[in-house]
């Protein structure tokens, strides 16, 4: 009678993890993450620093809160956007206290980062995006801000990678298609870019979720919670001031992570001022890419202007995406 119990409970307990083993696998994930409202007049904007430190940027916040009332948006200042602590702007507790209340306020529809550096990386496991998800909003910024996008992209949100407060310089015509499409993705307006030919394009077609941004904070991120499945996906990369070999240490890893298995197409932004080891890496950082990922064949483009130059187009990060890439010209079309 005790055998039969005994055999009656394992065939249970093993018929239970096959049931759940399967209700698993037939989880889906979303084609289209959830898209916070656009901007209107009268909205209110939070600008905040969960990175790097703000000495002498005063005027650049300024610049950047005369811009959106310009376009009659109210505007917000968190109170630790000029707390120093080393170096960062305030203390982890600080930039995550200004952070939260941003996340968590009703009455916020977008926040602004005042700029990257180091530091968002610390403060990721102390927010809670509990109200967030039941009033999403836009969260804009790149380079270290690719941390958060990370992070909203595994929530199921979209969100914007494009100019920071530390990007307007005094005269804003200098950056005009910059500012223009950050205000076009934050009200709504069709965005579509047209990429200069390369002759490293690898051509193809592809769509999907755009997703990615700085190539170190991606790397950083593997291993975590906050790492990226891109599993049908469009990835898209930049950097600056890294050497060549690190660039391939990083695609390498993220190779053998499995990255690149089932992504569908990658978009190279800026690599900007590449720094020059003693012994040269013999060939262009555009070569060196097509190399680390000559095992796939999704198509590549270069020459996206996103990144750390001044041309800084804004693209929504988790919005599907149409990539077609020809030697000649690459196209990207953000689905409306």
């Amino acid at each position: 009678m005790i055998e039969k119990i005994l055999i009656i409970t394992v065939l249970f307990f093993f018929g239970s993890i096959n049931v759940s083993a399967q209700e698993h696998t037939n989880i889906k994930i979303p084609s289209k993450l959830i898209q916070p409202p656009y901007l209107k007049a009268g909205d209110t904007v939070a600008i905040v620093a969960p990175s790097g430190v703000l000495k002498n940027r005063a005027d650049e916040v300024t610049r950047a809160k005369k811009l959106l009332e310009s376009w009659q948006l109210n505007v917000v200042v968190g109170k630790h956007v000029f707390s120093r602590d080393n170096h960062f702007a305030g203390t982890d507790q600080e930039r995550c206290e200004d952070f939260q209340e941003a996340l968590d306020s009703p009455n916020i529809k977008a926040i602004w980062s005042a700029r990257g550096g180091y530091g968002t990386v610390r403060i990721l496991d102390k927010l809670d995006y509990s109200k967030f998800l039941e009033q999403p909003k836009w969260v804009i910024g790149y380079s270290d801000i690719t941390a958060l996008h990370n992070q909203i992209h595994t929530k199921g949100v979209e969100s914007i990678h494009g100019i920071m407060c530390v990007s307007l310089p005094k005269n804003q015509e200098e950056i005009k298609e910059s500012i223009d499409t950050f205000k076009a993705s934050v009200f709504g307006k069709p965005i579509h870019y047209t990429l200069k030919e390369s002759k490293y394009n690898r051509e193809g077609k592809a769509t999907g979720q755009l997703v990615g941004g700085n190539l170190t904070i991606l790397h950083t991120m593997l291993g975590s919670n906050t790492s990226i499945d891109t599993k049908g996906k469009i990835l898209f990369i930049e950097e600056i001031g890294e050497y060549k070999y690190h660039i391939d240490r990083m695609l390498q890893s993220l190779k053998r992570a499995g990255y690149f298995d089932d992504c569908k197409g990658v978009v190279v932004g800026g690599m900007s001022r590449m720094r020059k080891n003693t012994t040269l890496w013999g060939t262009s950082v555009e070569q060196l890419i097509l190399d680390a990922l000559a095992d796939y064949n999704f198509p590549i483009a270069f020459n996206m202007p996103a990144g750390h130059e001044d041309d800084n187009r804004a693209m929504i990060m988790g919005r599907i995406i149409d990539l077609e890439v020809s030697k000649t010209k690459s196209t990207i079309k953000f689905e409306e």
